[in-house]
């Protein structure tokens, strides 16, 4: 039965499929909306563990030809048999470095996602939605409107292009070909200049797609109070908001197929980083996703 199959190739490589699987859980608890508190976590769970069949095959950093179990270069050159490190500190160490990855992962993605939001926060308060904060389900986190309508944006335009293609193949599926928790801790110098390049570089994208808006409020918000200066008798200010609503909304009908391929760029961009970042600490592949 091809249920039996199943289950005799993850006993066979039972400590790698639950390394592996180890990653994807966490990868999964932190990723925008697979993280959503809405994905029961036996579906989170059951993800998992299909992902870490899916590519239990070409976890190369894993497995050797001698070895079914599969083995790991632990510091210094010691190559460890995982077959006999399943109740060992060792291996619970190794199980807690996946997680990590997989967070890591998770983590960056969570970047990309945060510009958007933080886009629609720059403005919010320009356009009078500055007390609108409300909880957004998808990313956990008290946000203004325009926050929440942005980052439904940008999980529609993720879903559109291909997102989760790119997540498990280019994202999870490479790092299970590529690294483990040892190439990890190697190449930490390499992690933290990318992290810290992602959290740069979100407020920059950010600023970059909220600007037109930002900078159109401003010059509303600027004119209404040189005509209010201008001509006291004129009660401007207190049309203000509308004007700044009315402006915002109009100007976000017209800019967003752009705003759209600008989403865009950033999620590629995102991926690309993750896809350096394996080639720069990890074992070299061939092929393409």
């Amino acid at each position: 039965m091809v249920d039996g199959a199943v289950l005799t190739n993850i006993l066979s490589f039972g400590p790698v499929f639950l390394l592996i699987a180890a990653r994807a859980m966490g990868m999964l608890q932190t990723v925008p909306l697979l993280s959503s508190e809405a994905v029961q976590p036996a579906a989170r769970f059951a993800l998992a563990g299909l992902a870490a069949f899916a590519v239990l095959p070409t976890a190369e950093v894993f497995m050797a030809a001698n070895s079914p179990g599969g083995l790991v270069t632990l510091p210094g050159g010691t190559v460890s048999d995982l077959r006999y490190e399943v109740f060992s500190l060792r291996f619970a160490l190794l199980v807690i470095g996946e997680i990590i990855i997989g967070i890591i992962i998770g983590f960056y993605i969570t970047i990309i996602f945060a510009a958007f939001s933080t886009a629609g926060q720059f403005f919010s308060l320009q356009m009078g939605f500055g007390a609108s904060e409300t909880f957004d389900p998808v990313a956990q986190v008290e946000n203004p409107l325009m926050g929440q309508y942005f980052n439904l944006i940008s999980m529609l335009i993720f879903v559109t292009i291909g997102g989760f293609h790119q997540l498990f193949l280019g994202g999870f599926w490479r790092s299970v070909q590529t690294i483990n928790i040892i190439s990890l801790i190697e190449g930490r110098e390499h992690v933290v200049m990318m992290l810290a390049s992602g959290l740069s570089r979100l407020f920059l994208d950010a600023i970059i797609i909220a600007m037109p808006i930002l900078g159109t409020l401003f010059l509303t918000s600027l004119t209404t109070g040189l005509i209010s200066k201008a001509s006291p008798q004129i009660n401007i200010l207190s049309e203000g908001f509308p004007i700044s609503i009315m402006t915002a909304f109009l100007l976000l009908f017209a800019a967003l197929p752009f705003m759209i391929e600008s989403f865009t760029r950033v999620i590629d961009y995102g991926f690309n980083n993750i896809q350096t970042l394996y080639t720069q600490i990890g074992r070299q592949i061939t092929g393409g996703v």
